[in-house]
């Protein structure tokens, strides 16, 4: 493939003419990254995409600034057979190119500081990185053996030779670093604790909590803390994984919440909202009710919102376009409720007190914010 072209045009999406980033994106064949994908299909499901099957198409996907899934469920495109169609939630892909860039432009790299990627992925970000401050100062991590050794055998084809680790950033992350990128939505509380450890003090971490998509950076102190902001930019991230796929979700919550009479009744006072496409509605839901799973459905004008907890709670609000909904809710809490409480705020004051969020992150993992009055925390429960 003549990909040199192609990829300096993508260069020029998704940097500035005076970026430092400007060459790495133009110097990385993406295409070799990702050979094959998979692709949502109309009917629900994933069709797999064979790149050597289709040229052109394989050079319009691997250079557009898109996200291409590479792995569903534990079924990666690599291992599939044509004609495949995997089912379930997607694990891995190569992240589009200009979100890889803004989030290595919050690390704020330097020459000479060792960077650690968290997330393997597909290995763009390990790439771009390794062209902009040697592939000698990148560590690569990721919990799936086969995308940390597809991505060094490919890395490596191009001349880069970054480190390569297979481990789960939840329980044990080998090294330190001065520079921490994640490209996973990052547990706060323990789960978070290993990543903090290997941020040395002075060190910069850029990352998403899970389930939410707020870019938090800040700077390692020398108490432990880390300090600093929720970033005016958002951006959607798988959250980790420990194994083979992500934990089964509530099923049978999301069953009963599609079918049964709600314990209270009563008309919504806002339209459906896709919620998990509503970034700063999501994010704080996930602040106010940790856990909480969301579904949406849509059949021309009529739409419906499921959103259960796994304390049992459930609620579904099915309506038109934007007349009120119909709102059914189950369980010890009000989980319509809690999402109306943050949307009347958002109604009275214009905007939701996350971005520009003062942060700070102590060695335990519980992720404290604040802005003005307000005060949150994660990762205490």
């Amino acid at each position: 493939m003549e990909w040199e072209e192609r990829a300096g045009w993508l260069a020029d999406q998704v940097t500035d003419p005076d970026s430092r980033w400007l060459a790495p994106v133009a110097t990385v064949p993406r295409h070799d990254l990702v050979p094959r994908w998979w692709e949502s299909a109309r009917e629900g499901g994933w069709v797999l995409r064979d790149g050597a099957g289709d040229p052109e198409a394989w050079a319009k996907a691997a250079y557009a600034d898109r996200s291409l899934v590479t792995r569903v469920g534990p079924l990666h495109a690599d291992h599939a057979d044509p004609g495949d169609h995997a089912e379930g939630l997607p694990t891995s892909s190569a992240t589009l190119p200009s979100l890889v860039v803004r989030m290595l432009r919050h690390a704020r790299l330097g020459e000479g500081l060792p960077l650690l990627d968290l997330g393997t992925g597909a290995g763009g970000l390990t790439a771009y990185a390794s062209r902009r401050i040697g592939a000698e100062h990148v560590t690569s991590l990721d919990v799936d053996p086969y995308l940390t050794s597809a991505a060094g055998e490919r890395l490596a084809n191009m001349g880069l030779h970054p480190e390569f680790v297979t481990a789960d950033a939840t329980n044990s992350v080998p090294g330190s670093y001065e520079r921490i990128v994640s490209t996973v939505g990052l547990p706060a509380g323990p789960g978070l604790r290993p990543v903090l450890a290997a941020l040395v003090p002075g060190g910069r971490i850029a990352m998403t909590l899970g389930r939410t998509c707020l870019v938090v950076t800040g700077w390692k102190h020398g108490n432990g803390d880390v300090v600093g902001v929720v970033e005016r930019d958002m951006a959607g991230f798988m959250v980790t994984r420990s194994g083979d796929d992500y934990p089964p979700a509530l099923t049978e919550l999301f069953t009963i919440a599609s079918q049964a009479n709600g314990e209270t009744t009563s008309t919504g006072r806002y339209p459906v909202v896709d919620v998990a496409n509503a970034w700063e509605l999501r994010s704080m839901l996930e602040i106010t009710v940790p856990g909480v799973e969301v579904a949406y459905e849509r059949d021309g004008q009529d739409r419906t919102t499921y959103l259960v907890h796994p304390d049992g709670s459930w609620a579904r609000a099915s309506g038109k376009w934007i007349d009120p909904p119909e709102v059914h809710q189950g369980g010890p809490r009000r989980l319509w409720g809690d999402l109306e409480r943050i949307r009347n705020r958002l109604a009275a004051e214009g905007s939701l007190p996350l971005l520009g969020a003062r942060v700070r992150i102590t060695p335990d993992g519980v992720v404290h914010l604040s802005r003005g009055q307000w005060r949150a925390s994660m990762g205490d429960h």
